[in-house]
């Protein structure tokens, strides 16, 4: 598989600005949407959570902030993943290339984004007074780690969106359910003293030592917890592994499906 995507790597190279480029080419304010979007939900959720829910998480704006441009990052790759297959039909049936160029152009694209995104964080965490450590240079880390997460859940459901094509539909719900499953508009420390099943199923979830790396990084000034990021690390491996077993197995079938 290697092999093969050395071999087209000018395709996928190809295919990956053709992602970055078009995803705002008809739009009037082009890429400036990728500031643009993550900014709207950071306004809305700024507006609600402080005033109406009264929260009471330090520095919200910032920790909000450093929740919303990852969780983007994470949702981009799985939606653009899991219709890139039946999106690229046409061009899977008239001729061969490696499918897997598919969902790694769109995550590679996601990945651009955000960290041009990051410039967002960085803004924000000057001036609200936060500041900027040299810890951010394990910020790629990081984003490597939630990238291999991303693309190999991405790999499993575009491959199986081929078969089963309600499957988008059903991803856009499950990712809102998700949001609500990991602490980006709220904190964990507001169920720290509870022993219910909820905590845990939220500290287990792998996402939220990604989000809690990014702001020991950034909002924190503080190391990440290598043991819990190497522990998802791993999953992650293991996620992407499975996740390639899945497309090669699946994508024999493709061209038949459309």
């Amino acid at each position: 598989m290697l092999k093969e995507l050395y071999e087209y790597r000018e395709l996928l190279l190809t295919n990956t600005k053709k992602a970055i480029r078009g995803k705002y080419k008809a739009s009037f304010l082009g890429i400036l949407w990728s500031f643009i979007n993550p900014l709207l939900q950071i306004l809305v959720y700024a507006i609600v959570f402080p005033y109406l829910m009264r929260n009471t998480v330090d520095n919200y704006l910032v920790y909000l902030v450093t929740g919303i441009i990852p969780w983007t990052f994470f949702t981009t790759v799985i939606l653009d993943c899991v219709s890139c297959i039946k999106n690229n039909a046409g061009l899977i049936k008239k001729v061969y290339f490696p499918r897997i160029i598919l969902p790694l152009s769109c995550t590679l694209s996601a990945l651009f984004n955000f960290f041009v995104s990051c410039i967002i964080i960085v803004v924000f965490c000057l001036v609200w007074g936060v500041g900027i450590s040299w810890l951010i240079v394990f910020v790629p880390l990081i984003a490597l780690i939630q990238m291999l997460l991303s693309f190999g859940l991405g790999l499993i459901m575009s491959a199986c969106d081929a078969y089963v094509q309600d499957l988008e539909y059903i991803t856009n719900f499950i990712i809102q359910m998700a949001m609500y499953g990991t602490p980006i508009i709220y904190s964990l420390d507001q169920f720290a003293e509870s022993s219910s099943i909820l905590f845990t199923l939220i500290k287990l979830n792998p996402l939220t030592t990604i989000m809690d790396s990014y702001r020991r990084v950034f909002l924190y000034h503080t190391l990440p917890d290598f043991a819990a990021l190497g522990a998802v690390a791993l999953f992650a491996v293991i996620l992407l592994f499975i996740g390639i077993l899945v497309f090669k197995k699946l994508e024999k079938g493709f061209a038949e499906q459309f």
